[in-house]
């Protein structure tokens, strides 16, 4: 044996565990509006996934509208809620707004070339993506919503790659 299977390391160095998890309370619409801000402001996000959960009513389009506002969406900002996905432009950044709660059949994503938007370069943002978890990729951010009266909210922001690390990183600091 050698006398490093003897000695143990005095200090180990880990890397530091990634943020992967933050909570925060919406007091109001104007604090909708800051933290939508805040997303519009953060520069990884420009490609990424983040799908928004809670309950009918919680604030997920509220969320979605005050971010493309804060992207620069010029416009009419409609909920997809009948047409699943509504495309959007703010500049160059290309963004889609989708909302599967009527989605039923996997064959519409290949039918309505999901597929094809969801490799192609823009922020995705999903209201009830659990209904297309099976044909979706992980999202960076997943961001759920509970209402605790009529104008707060809990809201828990969960990272699942190193994009959405870095967003809630961004957003400790």
């Amino acid at each position: 044996m050698t006398a490093a299977q003897h000695t143990p390391r005095i200090v180990e160095n880990q890397p530091p565990q990634a943020l992967t998890q933050l909570q925060i309370v919406w007091r109001d619409e104007q604090d909708t509006e800051r933290f939508a801000q805040q997303l519009a402001a953060q520069p990884q996000l420009r490609n990424a996934y983040v799908t928004l959960h809670g309950d009918l009513g919680a604030g997920k389009t509220t969320l979605v509208r005050h971010w493309l506002r804060a992207l620069g969406v010029q416009g009419r900002i409609k909920s997809p809620t009948y047409a699943v996905v509504e495309p959007h432009e703010a500049g160059a950044l290309s963004i889609w707004h989708f909302d599967f709660y009527r989605f039923d059949d996997p064959r519409e994503w290949e039918d309505a070339g999901f597929r094809d938007i969801f490799a192609s370069p823009g922020l995705k943002l999903a209201e009830w993506p659990e209904k297309a978890a099976a044909v979706t990729p992980v999202a960076d951010i997943a961001i759920h919503i509970e209402a605790i009266d009529d104008a707060q909210r809990q809201v828990t922001l969960k990272a699942g790659t190193p994009v959405g690390c870095a967003v809630l990183e961004a957003f400790r600091a």
